[in-house]
């Protein structure tokens, strides 16, 4: 329980980034596995280190392969057209929206959430803007249609990493995850198209 303390508090305080966040979190939990809780015996530390590079492994090779393809991406002026082409299908504010959406849907599947948000954040949010949508609205509607991706094939890091703790392929899980995918998908909608949900909070704290 006082892990929790511990990366909120340090997290919040500004002690330490998210990312660093991580490595003390684990390193507590092998401190209480080791030493305090018995649970964990030493002999076993080479195994699980393995097991916890094998599963790194795979994250950073999703991610190495993301980067590279923002890169190509960004290269081929693919954002910037996607952008303009948006902007001459229509007019409508909620139809640019829901081609954003789906378009951000796509990215989030192919691409890592960072470098997604580096490559796509200028080039959005001065349409959404012109649009008249709130920038804070934006940001959570971005975050959210990039953390679905990370759940969808074919490049799903949380996906991988997932199946690979488990020690099952991804064609296992996709036909029982397909209501899960559902429920994202209506809850994306909702905050899409209902900014209250997403500005209330914000709001209330003046921002």
């Amino acid at each position: 329980m006082f892990l929790i303390f511990i990366v909120l508090g340090g997290i919040l305080g500004g002690v330490f980034s998210a990312t660093e966040a991580s490595a003390i979190a684990a390193a507590y939990s092998l401190l209480l596995g080791t030493l305090i809780y018995k649970s964990i015996p030493v002999q076993k530390l080479p195994q699980i280190l393995l097991s916890s590079a094998k599963t790194t492994s795979v994250v950073m090779f999703l991610v190495g392969t993301s980067q590279a393809m923002s890169w190509i991406l960004a290269y081929e002026n693919v954002p910037l057209n996607l952008s303009n082409a948006l902007l001459e299908l229509s007019d409508n504010p909620l139809v640019i929206l829901l081609l954003i959406n789906l378009l951000l849907l796509m990215v989030g599947a192919f691409m890592d959430m960072t470098p997604a948000v580096l490559i796509f954040t200028p080039i959005f949010l001065p349409v959404v803007l012109g649009l008249g949508f709130d920038p804070v609205h934006f940001g959570i509607l971005l975050i959210a249609n990039l953390s679905i991706g990370l759940c969808t094939p074919p490049v799903g890091t949380c996906l991988f990493v997932g199946c690979s703790v488990g020690k099952i392929p991804i064609s296992t899980v996709i036909k029982p995850m397909i209501p899960f995918f559902v429920a994202m998908f209506v809850a994306l909608m909702l905050i899409s198209y209902i900014p209250q949900l997403s500005l209330w909070l914000p709001r209330l704290f003046g921002l």
